[in-house]
C-alpha cells in the first residue's frame, strides 16, 4: 500500500475537520462537568458536607468518569478494529449527548437524597464510557487518512477540538457564573447540560458523513481484520500498550489546569469566578493555534524532542502557575496560565495523537490507543481529588506542583525509551519490531 495515492483518496481535510468538529462537540459535554464540579457540584449534591469535603467529593465525581474509561477502551476498541472506526464516532457522540443532557435535569440532594449524587456518578461512568471510544476512534481516522509525512498535523486536529470543546465549555459558564449565587445553583449550572441536545443532532450529522477510512477497507477486502483484537494486541503489543499507558498520565497536567486550580483560585484563594475562567478560555484560544503547529514540527524533526520538551516544561510551569495562584496577582496568573497550557502542554497535545498510534499495527491500532490511553487517562481524572486531598490550605500548591512533576517525569521516561516513527511508512508502522520488545 502506498501512503500517497491512497491518502489522496481518503481525503484526509475532511477526515481531521470532521475529527476536529466531532471532539469539539463531545468534549464540550465532558468538560461542562468539570467545570459544575469545581464551582456548584459541593452546594447541590454533597451539600451535607462540610465545605473542604464537598468539594473534594464533587472533585472526585469528576474522576468517576474515568473509572468507566479503561472499560468503554476495551469494549469500542474491539468495535472499532473488527468493524469500523466510523460505528465508534458516532456512537460515543450520541452517548456523551445523552448522559450529560440527561444531568441537567438530575434532581438535586436536597430534594431527593443520596439518590441525587448516586444518579450523577452513574451518568459520570456513562460520559467516561463514551470519551474512551472518543479520541483513539477519532484519531485512527485521521492517521489513516493522513499522508505519511504528515500524519501528526493531520491527528492533531482531534486535540484542537479537545481546546475547542474546553473553550466553549469555559465560555458557557462565564455568563453562568456570573448569576447570583441563589440562580446559579438553582437553576443556572443546568444550562450549559441541556445544550447539549444541540451536540447530539450536530454530531450524528456531522460523523454520519464521514467515510471509513482506507486502512480499515483494504483490511475488510483481503480478510486481515481481527475479529478478535484484543488477543493479538496484548500477546504482540504489550509493549507498547504499556508505553502508553505510562505516557498518557501527561494529561493530568489537563485537570490539575482545568479543575484543580480552578477549585483552589475560587474556593480556596478566594479569587473571583469570571477573571479565572478567562485564563483557561484565552489558554485554550492559544493552545488551537500552537497545537498544528508543534505537529508540523514533530514531522520534520521527529515526535519525541517535542514531546520529552513540552513535558519538562509543564513540570516547570506547573510550580510557576500554581504559585501564581496564591499570590492573587492576575498579570502573573494569565501569564503563567497561558505559557503553560497554551503554549508548553500544547507540545505534548499536538503529538501524542500520532505517536501513540504510530506504535501499532492498522489491525490493533485503536485498540491500542484506546486501552493504553484510557488506563492512562483514569490517573489523570482523579488527579484534582488527589491534589486536593494533599494540597491542604493556601500553601498546598508545592506539593500538587510537585506531584504533577512527578506525572511528567514518568511521561519524559515511556517517550524517550519509544521508538522514532514520523519517518516509518504508514503501512509499516508497528510491524519492524518483535513483539515482546520493549
Amino acid at each position: 500500500m502506498t501512503d500517497g495515492p491512497r491518502a489522496t483518496r481518503g481525503k484526509p481535510r475532511k477526515a481531521a475537520i470532521a475529527a476536529w468538529i466531532g471532539s469539539a462537540l463531545e468534549y464540550y459535554d465532558f468538560f461542562i462537568y468539570g467545570t459544575a464540579a469545581a464551582l456548584v457540584f459541593n452546594k447541590i449534591f454533597f451539600p451535607t458536607s462540610d465545605p473542604a469535603t464537598g468539594t473534594l467529593l464533587a472533585l472526585a465525581s469528576f474522576g468517576v468518569g474515568y473509572l468507566a474509561r479503561p472499560i468503554g477502551a476495551f469494549v469500542l476498541g474491539h468495535i472499532g478494529d473488527a468493524f469500523g472506526r466510523k460505528r465508534v464516532l458516532v456512537f460515543t457522540v450520541l452517548l456523551m449527548g445523552i448522559s450529560t443532557v440527561l444531568v441537567g435535569c438530575l434532581p438535586t440532594y436536597e430534594r431527593i437524597g443520596l439518590a441525587a449524587p448516586a444518579l450523577l456518578v452513574a451518568l459520570r461512568l456513562l460520559q467516561g464510557f463514551s470519551a474512551a471510544g472518543e479520541q483513539a476512534g477519532a484519531n485512527s481516522m485521521s492517521l489513516e487518512h493522513a499522508p505519511a509525512h504528515r500524519r501528526a498535523y493531520f491527528t492533531s486536529f482531534t486535540l484542537s477540538g479537545t481546546q475547542a470543546g474546553q473553550i466553549l465549555a469555559t465560555a458557557v459558564f462565564l455568563p453562568i457564573a456570573a448569576l447570583p449565587e441563589d440562580q446559579l445553583v438553582a437553576w443556572g449550572w443546568r444550562v450549559p447540560f441541556w445544550l447539549s441536545g444541540i451536540v447530539v443532532i450536530a454530531g450524528l450529522v456531522i460523523r454520519s458523513k464521514l467515510d471509513e477510512t482506507p486502512v480499515f477497507v483494504e483490511e475488510v477486502a483481503e480478510t486481515k481484520r481481527e475479529k478478535t483484537p484484543l488477543l493479538p494486541l496484548f500477546r504482540d503489543h504489550w509493549a507498547g500498550v504499556l508505553r502508553v499507558i505510562v505516557a498518557s498520565v501527561i494529561a493530568a497536567v489537563s485537570t490539575i489546569f482545568t479543575v484543580y486550580a480552578l477549585s483552589y483560585a475560587v474556593n480556596t484563594v478566594g479569587l473571583a469566578k469570571t477573571p479565572i475562567l478567562w485564563v483557561g478560555v484565552l489558554a485554550n484560544v492559544v493552545a488551537l493555534a500552537a497545537i498544528p503547529l508543534w505537529a508540523r514540527l514533530s514531522d520534520r524533526i521527529g515526535r519525541k524532542p517535542v514531546f520529552i520538551g513540552g513535558s519538562a516544561g509543564c513540570a516547570v510551569l506547573m510550580f510557576a502557575y500554581l504559585w501564581s495562584l496564591s499570590t492573587g496577582s492576575w498579570v502573573l496568573i494569565f501569564t503563567a496560565g497561558i505559557a503553560l497550557f497554551g503554549v508548553v502542554y500544547s507540545a505534548t497535545n499536538g503529538i501524542w495523537p500520532a505517536f501513540y498510534g504510530e506504535m501499532f499495527p492498522a489491525k490493533v491500532r485503536l485498540s491500542g490507543m484506546a486501552v493504553g490511553t484510557q488506563i492512562g487517562f483514569a490517573l489523570a481524572g482523579f488527579s484534582p481529588s488527589i491534589a486536593e486531598a494533599i494540597g491542604g490550605g493556601r500553601d498546598g500548591w508545592i506539593s500538587v506542583a510537585l506531584f504533577t512533576a512527578g506525572l511528567c517525569a514518568l511521561n519524559i521516561i515511556a517517550v524517550a525509551s519509544a521508538r522514532e516513527t514520523h519517518e516509518v511508512p504508514t503501512a509499516e508502522l508497528g510491524l519492524r519490531r518483535t513483539p515482546t520488545t520493549v
